[in-house]
């Protein structure tokens, strides 16, 4: 059986990290301070709940359990009204044609990500069409570096673990992909992503034969 590919979303295939930032930015206006880029890398792979008692104790602010659950929801809202104007002009450098010669090569894919929106995303992006799989934040209930997304994914294309390629661009998701015994790509900074069994800046010009031939 052929190997299958295993995609997380944000940071691989779409960059939504700017619209998450965008919208924690408005949120911490509206609650009277502000919240920079250089604030914003603290909440790098943080969930929702952990970023926002990050930036409450940054802003020095308090909120009451009903007051925090409302301007999680707030945050969330805006998030979507900013994710519904993407389209296919914020896929990340050559992550389509990517795609493309994996499904060409015969290949099954799914989609690995944390996020709740990731089918709208894929929607936006016109790349639904691409994954046989999509396991994203509805479907799992921990957070990686646990494997359940990636063994999920691999679960729902049929295929062993052992025999799936995880695309990943977090330290999170680096180790998630080992935990679950798959072999992972990292996409991004070789110094930070030293687990991934190799590193490449981005998908341009990469074709999953040169993937293949690093495994075999």
């Amino acid at each position: 059986m052929k190997p299958a590919c295993i995609f997380d979303l944000d940071g691989v295939i779409v960059d939504t990290a700017k619209y998450h930032y965008l919208a924690w930015k408005r949120l911490a206006n509206s609650l009277g301070f502000d919240f920079t880029e250089h604030d914003n890398e603290q909440l790098k792979g943080v969930s929702r709940i952990e970023s926002l008692k990050l930036i409450l104790r940054l802003g020095g602010k308090q909120l009451s359990e009903l007051e925090f659950d409302a301007a999680l929801i707030r945050k969330n809202g805006w998030y979507l009204e900013y994710i519904q104007q993407i389209g296919p002009g914020e896929i990340l450098p050559g992550a389509a044609e990517f795609l493309r010669s994996v499904r060409e090569y015969g290949m099954r894919v799914a989609l690995g990500s944390a996020s709740k929106n990731a089918v709208l995303i894929l929607e936006r992006i016109q790349l639904l069409d691409q994954f046989d799989a999509i396991v994203d934040g509805n479907k799992v209930s921990k957070a990686k570096p646990d494997p359940e997304v990636f063994l999920k994914a691999a679960e729902e294309l049929g295929v062993q673990a052992e025999d799936c390629i995880v695309f990943e661009d977090a330290v999170a998701g680096v180790q998630a992909a080992r935990n679950a015994a798959m072999k992972v790509v990292g996409i991004g900074s070789e110094a930070v992503l030293q687990q991934a069994h190799f590193v490449v800046p981005n998908f341009m010009g990469l074709r999953i034969e040169n993937v293949l031939a690093r495994f075999s």
